[in-house]
């Protein structure tokens, strides 16, 4: 992008160094992470049901196994979708980061390593989240279950090691705002020598 638009939109930002007062990135990756666990989850439940089930008898919860499964479709689904405008306000937010110079975060990288690293690993999470929605899809729809189990269990092992990755990714990004002060209100008054205790009222 010209550096010349950049340095314009900067005259327009906020504390947090951002044209609008709350960063929106954050806020859609706890979107995604919720509907993608709580797909992998949902299905989980669905294929552990018949051991289960005695479990729901016993507590009166009225529970079948489709719904479950129906639960983990639109919550997988939802993350895929979700994920593209996640990646995308990501990327608009990096593209305005001023990190702090000179300091390396806890697992030894400076500013620009860890907002490269965190920003392919958010395009290569997007391609896994969608794999993950259109194999779910293909075992929805496709291929065709006997037993009433609606996903293999190799989709459910894949689908925790996705989210040991996004723990590993998420810790990246806990290190832009938390030791690089990227978008955080506090920091940038901090820096700015302004008292965050007054402004932030």
């Amino acid at each position: 992008m010209n550096p010349e638009v950049i340095d314009q939109l900067k005259t327009h930002l906020g504390a947090n160094g951002l044209p609008y007062p709350i960063p929106i990135h954050p806020n859609l990756v706890h979107l995604t992470l919720a509907l993608f666990i709580l797909g992998i989850t949902f299905d989980f439940i669905g294929a552990l049901f018949p051991i289960q089930k005695p479990v729901f008898k016993f507590l009166a919860v009225p529970a079948n196994r489709s719904s479950f499964f129906e639960a983990g479709w639109y919550n997988m689904l939802g993350s895929a979708l979700i994920t593209l405008f996640t990646v995308a306000a990501g990327f608009y937010e990096m593209m305005l980061a001023q990190p702090l110079p000179g300091v390396k975060s806890a697992w030894g990288l400076s500013a620009m390593e860890t907002m490269l690293w965190h920003g392919v690993g958010g395009v290569f999470l997007l391609g896994l989240i969608v794999g993950m929605a259109i194999w779910r899809g293909f075992q929805r729809y496709i291929w065709d279950w006997d037993d009433g189990q609606q996903v293999q269990w190799a989709y459910l092992l894949f689908g925790l090691f996705i989210i040991f990755i996004m723990f590993i990714h998420g810790t990246l990004g806990a290190h832009l705002a938390a030791e690089f002060g990227v978008h955080n209100t506090a920091d940038m008054l901090l820096r700015l020598g302004k008292d965050p205790n007054l402004l932030l009222r």
